[in-house]
């Protein structure tokens, strides 16, 4: 009987030995590990953010974590953080596989796509077509001026009431980049447009989510209805709505004169050569990538940028006195007019930097194996970027905890850009519609606060700066109020 327990003990210790999960030599250290689920239990999965500060103060800027038997290297702070993404960039490039995003999207599109040729057309494919039609020049301004005259037009039949904006500036966002994708504006109303917000906020939501998290780190959970199968849900309904729109292209269409881009792919499809990557299935995608990277955090950063300037008014009044200014005499903004505004540049700047959508960024994997800070990592380890220390970090911001546009301003109030900006993450797979977001933010902030006065209601308590966690970070519904500007 002794030997009986003896041996079954030691064979207990065997499997705990076998399925606990090993750092390899000279790997980044971190909290101890767990048979079988890792690290799990360190972090709050609904929001790990202040787990990850924590193990950073324990462990140093580049530290390790695994998320059930699987290692992930954390990268915190500006030396790292240029390392690994500028430096050392095609060896950090890579996206993790057999994860969630892998399986809803079939290795398809650019964000979730795995470094390798395919991404690199699609992305050079994306850059150049969107540049065609108009980013950063007065095309694209004058879509985006169309569709504020809508948010112009919310606002002004509640002027004394209150309202809130989270509706209001998903369907800004998502509308602008359906007119590119698509080469259509859409009423507010309208069944695309509400389920492509829709799908769009779930597909977010879920990417960083913890269900998302145990999808990944335990294969054998996929197959059980849990509620990250909402990702396959939504995606499913855009790329439905997708494939409809492109019909309708296929019979409207004139090869060679591109109204949009599923023309311009299309036209790419006409003259696909052998070794091309192009096809249908990524060509939806594709577009489903872009009105996600185009929705969710631009109209976050404006929920976030009103939100503070709400609540601090003396910012929106500098704001509107430097408008006024720059503007007298001119029916509207332009995009050039931001070097004449300095301090509104630095306070939109602040808003991302403050906001910090993208907390996580979306998770790397090395491509090879490499080093990071003297630390060996070995090919095919997921990398999770914190950009919240890098955003946040002591000694690079004269106001690291605090909203305040003065991060931007030098001692001659003009605009800088510090080098630990980088809401967007930094390098190959930096964010593809960063240049629009700009263009969005400014001109739709500007024509805003030129027009109107936005006020927190009386009545409506304390405001809640806390944002909701997910792959994108936002605002908690908040109301407002608006006047005319006299």
């Amino acid at each position: 009987m002794f030997l009986s327990l003896v041996l079954l003990g030691l064979c207990i210790c065997f499997i705990i030995l076998h399925l606990t999960p090993r750092r390899p030599k000279n790997f980044p250290p971190g909290p101890p590990v767990l048979p079988i689920l890792g690290n799990i239990l360190h972090l709050n999965l609904k929001n790990p953010l202040e787990d990850f500060e924590k193990l950073r103060k324990s462990y140093g800027n580049v530290y390790s974590l695994f998320l059930g038997p699987r290692p992930s290297v954390v990268i915190n702070g500006v030396k790292a953080m240029k390392e690994a993404m500028v430096i050392k960039a095609a060896e950090f490039a890579g996206r993790p596989q057999n994860t969630i995003s892998q399986d809803v999207n079939k290795g398809n599109g650019f964000i979730f796509s795995d470094y390798g040729p395919s991404w690199k057309e699609h992305r050079r494919f994306s850059l150049m077509t969107m540049r065609n039609f108009g980013l950063g020049k007065k095309s694209m301004e004058e879509r985006i001026h169309g569709e504020i005259q809508y948010i112009i037009k919310t606002l002004d039949n509640n002027i004394g009431k209150t309202l809130t904006p989270q509706i209001m500036f998903h369907n800004v966002a998502s509308n602008i980049m359906c007119q590119v994708v698509f080469g259509t504006r859409y009423e507010y109303d309208d069944e695309f447009i509400t389920t492509i917000v829709q799908s769009a906020i779930e597909i977010t939501k879920a990417a960083n989510g913890p269900w998302t998290t145990l999808y990944s780190s335990f294969p054998w959970i996929r197959k059980l209805p849990l509620p990250f199968n909402k990702s396959f849900k939504a995606v499913k309904r855009c790329s439905d709505l997708v494939l409809q729109s492109l019909n309708e292209h296929k019979k409207t269409r004139v090869p060679g004169e591109p109204r949009d881009f599923l023309d311009c792919y299309l036209d790419e499809l006409d003259k696909k050569a052998e070794d091309s990557t192009f096809s249908e299935e990524k060509l939806i995608f594709t577009a489903i990538d872009l009105m996600i990277a185009g929705t969710d955090t631009t109209s976050n950063t404006l929920l976030t940028a009103f939100l503070y300037l709400i609540n601090h008014p003396h910012i929106q009044e500098r704001c509107q006195q430097e408008i006024d200014r720059v503007l007298e005499g001119k029916d509207q903004v332009c995009f050039d007019d931001r070097h004449q505004m300095p301090y509104m540049q630095a306070v939109i700047h602040e808003v991302q930097r403050i906001a910090n959508t993208v907390p996580l960024s979306v998770f790397h994997c090395t491509t090879k194996d490499t080093e990071l800070a003297g630390y060996s990592i070995p090919k095919g380890t997921r990398i999770i970027q914190n950009l919240t220390t890098v955003l946040k970090e002591e000694g690079q911001w004269k106001y690291p905890h605090e909203f305040n546009p003065g991060n931007f301003l030098n001692d001659q109030g003009e605009f800088v850009k510090p080098d630990a900006f980088m809401p967007f993450s930094a390098g190959p797979r930096v964010c593809l519609g960063e240049g629009l977001a700009r263009m969005e933010l400014f001109l739709i902030m500007v024509t805003l606060l030129r027009k109107f006065k936005f006020i927190w209601p009386e009545d409506a308590g304390e405001p809640d700066y806390t944002p909701v966690f997910g792959i994108t970070m936002t605002p908690k519904p908040y109301p407002m109020k608006v006047q005319h500007r006299l």
